[in-house]
């Protein structure tokens, strides 16, 4: 009897030691040294990105020259070169960010681990103490040892209810701690999408400036006879082909015609419907195209050029059935029309140039067909896909008419309720300058 005693009362003590000590790992101070040093770094960076802003905006406003201009071209490519900085310092916090909360999930899952172990004991001590009858307990000691024992069995109750909710605590805990690992994983593939934006940015610029220096060799009054020339060249920009992503390209005239078309609609204006579906296309040409093949599972797929395989090409629950059902409507073989890869967290699938996944283009699906007149729409088709972009920037807000709610709209079209995060303004950024330059070449067109 005194050994069940002393046996109860040591699980009991496990138990409790178990639970109250468990140990808490705290990161050493160099850590957040390096947070602050990474923070410090990144607030010098976007001051210098103001300040190059508020360069650009200065020499935008000088008479055009070929000095202005390609002061311009060299301040975009500063600047872009700055957000490219910017983005290694995020993602250097951003590593820093998912390293500590894996580390903070091992944790928890070793307390889940020594909590289930010490709820074992338990229960085998509870199932052995509840197999002796009461006959037993009174004839196998004193009464005093019959009343102690009796104590330490509901102490082994209390203890079992304390794992209990112990468990519970964790276990909650644990979930909180993996929701919050993926928030951050898709955080940073983000920036990685806004990087890959960025570095196209500083490249397009540079083939630019030295565009205009070849031709001009320096010479102001070349490059004067130059900018005259371009206004005569409507018939060359409506011939000038837009490139789509996931379809083939149609003349900039075409593709303006349905962007007005969209704009009567929505009050989207056209230069930045065109804008984000440049962006999305210039994403295309550097995140490849995947097929859906649903093997081994659900939702997996596989590069179309490469044959690579991948394990989120869409997501299971919530697209495949819906992209299966559109691309039955419209004819097509659903494991032979390429959709977006995933990239190294979360999942691909998005459809066309104006990437929507297979579950919201069934949510725009019907407004879709009434306002191009095609059922069921298509999100391959150039019009439509042009079309879907007006709709989806007139809901986050684009028809604003102003500057800020359209590059607001451009964001959240990229990153939805997450559009203010910093780390994705250079998306904006890039949707506005293409904006300019298109409504420019529109300029021409419609004579201004």
């Amino acid at each position: 009897m005194d050994m069940r005693r002393m046996s109860a009362i040591l699980l009991f003590a496990l138990v409790i030691a178990g639970a109250s000590a468990l140990p808490h790992r705290t990161f050493a101070a160099t850590s957040a040294q390096e947070r602050a040093a990474l923070q410090a770094q990144l607030d010098q960076i976007e001051k210098d990105i103001a300040n190059n802003q508020g360069t650009l905006s200065d020499l935008q406003r000088e008479r055009t020259t070929l000095e202005r201009d390609i002061s311009i071209l060299d301040n975009k490519i500063k600047t872009a070169q700055l957000q490219i900085k910017k983005s290694d310092v995020a993602l250097s916090q951003l590593k820093s960010n998912i390293s500590e909360k894996q580390s903070g999930i091992l944790e928890v899952d070793a307390k889940v681990a020594r909590e289930q172990n010490s709820l074992a004991q338990l229960l085998r001590r509870t199932r052995e103490i509840d197999d002796l009858s009461l006959a037993q307990l009174a004839l196998g000691g004193s009464l005093t040892d019959f009343f102690q024992d009796i104590d330490d069995f509901e102490a082994i109750q209390r203890a079992l209810g304390q794992s209990f909710t112990e468990m519970a605590v964790l276990r909650a805990e644990l979930g909180d701690r993996k929701a919050a690992l993926e928030d951050k994983e898709d955080e940073a593939q983000k920036v990685r999408t806004v990087q890959v934006l960025q570095k196209q940015v500083v490249l397009n610029d540079e083939k630019q400036k030295q565009s205009i220096l070849s031709a001009t060799k320096g010479q102001e009054k070349t490059y004067q006879q130059i900018i005259a020339d371009k206004q005569k060249q409507a018939a060359a920009i409506r011939a000038a082909l837009f490139g789509l992503r996931d379809s083939a390209a149609i003349p900039f005239g075409t593709a303006y015609g349905y962007a007005k078309e969209a704009s009567a609609k929505t009050g989207v204006r056209p230069a930045l419907t065109l804008a984000v579906l440049r962006q999305e296309t210039n994403l295309g040409e550097n995140v490849g195209q995947c097929l859906l093949t649903n093997a081994p599972n659900k939702g997996d797929g596989k590069g179309k050029n490469t044959g690579r395989a991948f394990s989120k090409v869409m997501k299971p629950d919530r697209d495949v059935d819906p992209f299966i059902e559109i691309t039955a409507e419209l004819g097509i073989n659903a494991f032979l029309q390429v959709v977006s890869c995933p990239q190294s967290t979360g999942y691909g699938g998005a459809m066309g140039p104006a990437q929507f996944i297979p579950s919201t283009w069934m949510l725009y699906k019907g407004r879709l067909a009434s306002i191009t007149g095609q059922s069921p729409p298509d999100p391959w088709s150039a019009r439509t896909a042009i079309f879907a972009t007006a709709l989806l920037m007139e809901d986050n807000g684009a028809n604003g008419g102003t500057r800020v709610a359209e590059r607001t709209a451009a964001l959240k079209y990229f990153a939805g309720g997450n559009w203010s995060n910093p780390r994705y303004a250079s998306y904006g950024d890039g949707v506005m300058n293409y904006a300019e330059e298109y409504q420019a070449d529109i300029d021409i067109l419609e004579g201004k």
